[in-house]
């Protein structure tokens, strides 16, 4: 399931991988830009468009690493895909641990593409701009009574006061309270906001 408004990039100076993987992924409805330098992609890529970016580690002139090392000094924050050769393996692991999403081996496994590049998606449109640490978050959810955390998860799902009072069997005045409660020791304001950290406490198997 793509998401509008996305953009997949892809970096590879193989004219050969760069076709093939921009016919899997519009195959699949994504919207693609495909680049043959990492020079190329610095200068016409939009950062501001969600998506991710499918970086291979071995090129010319500048290498993906580099190219990545570049991306995080300017604070790039689509995330990256590395795809490695055998012999890239280790690096790209490093990469993974200074913040990289994933890596793939070639030859690609078209499945295995397809499935880290909508989790990447997800990822993107989920974190694009979030400034609570993951830490801050295990410390803000662990604050919540287990009421506080029934409710704001049926909030999160999209009912209202009055639906989780009936579920319940409480009286909304009680859900309001419990509501603004749970939702001013996580920090958050709106539903939206709400539901974006609760999907980073579900990534991190804490819900």
């Amino acid at each position: 399931m793509t998401i509008s408004n996305s953009i997949i990039r892809i970096v590879d100076d193989e004219a050969v991988v760069r076709k093939a993987l921009k016919f899997l992924l519009e195959s699949e409805e994504w919207t693609v830009e495909a680049y043959e330098k990492g020079s190329e992609f610095l200068v016409e890529d939009r950062p501001s468009l969600i998506g991710c970016l499918i970086l291979d580690v071995a090129m010319p002139e500048m290498n993906g690493l580099e190219l990545y090392h570049r991306l995080r000094e300017r604070k790039y924050e689509v995330p990256v895909i590395f795809l490695t050769g055998h012999g890239d393996v280790d690096m790209a692991v490093q990469a993974m641990k200074d913040g990289a999403i994933d890596f793939i081996q070639k030859p690609i496994n078209e499945e295995r593409l397809l499935s880290a590049v909508a989790k990447a998606v997800r990822y993107d449109e989920t974190h694009r701009g979030w400034t609570i640490s993951e830490e801050e978050e295990k410390k803000r959810f662990q604050t919540l009574t287990s009421r506080e955390k029934q409710i704001l998860s049926l909030i999160a799902k999209g009912l209202i006061n009055k639906e989780v009072s009936e579920r319940l069997g409480l009286s909304p005045r009680t859900i309001e309270v419990h509501r603004q409660k749970g939702l001013h020791k996580l920090g958050v304001q709106t539903v939206s906001e709400l539901v974006r950290l609760l999907s980073h406490i579900e990534e991190n198997a804490l819900f």
